[in-house]
């Protein structure tokens, strides 16, 4: 899926935990991965994998973006929970944001435009669990994977790798 298939996915508002409104836009020229988390799933080890692949790549131009959702009922109850979380649990150095909802009637406008993309198999639309990984690349194509495909998977990897200079 291309950027120029949606061109308000850059436009769309989101919040911080602090309150802050930012855009896809702010990250221009950037490699974003975008991740949907909860501190509490069996999948939150991979907040350990991202922080490595935003160490490795951030200079390079790739930049993690967490977006913690309750809609599997396994995130904390408080930003501030969440921040402490995966501050003292993971090291977590990139951002954070406010929580959102995913899937359904009241998802994130971002998530809805997300969601368009086809995964491995060709398959868009519900967010089928946490940690699902949307790459955004500079030049406007997203990719996704699904939870369970490790963010230091070669095919995640290969993305990137794609998606940032050498």
């Amino acid at each position: 899926m291309s950027l120029t298939d949606t061109p308000s996915l850059t436009d769309i508002p989101f919040q911080t935990m602090d309150g802050e409104t930012k855009t896809l836009a702010d990250y221009d020229g950037k490699a974003l991965l975008i991740v949907n988390v909860a501190s509490r799933c069996g999948l939150a080890p991979q907040y350990a994998t991202l922080e490595r692949l935003q160490q490795e790549y951030g200079a390079r131009g790739l930049q993690v973006l967490a977006f913690p959702s309750n809609q599997f009922l396994q995130e904390l109850g408080s930003n501030e929970a969440i921040k402490q979380f995966c501050s003292m649990t993971y090291g977590v150095t990139f951002p954070v944001f406010d929580r959102v909802r995913v899937n359904g009637r009241r998802e994130h406008p971002l998530y809805t435009e997300l969601k368009k993309a086809t995964d491995a198999s060709g398959k868009a639309g519900r967010v089928t669990w946490n940690f699902e990984k949307f790459l955004v690349t500079p030049g406007g194509e997203v990719h996704r994977f699904r939870p369970h495909t490790e963010p230091d998977d070669p095919a995640v990897i290969a993305a990137i790798e794609g998606a940032v200079p050498a």
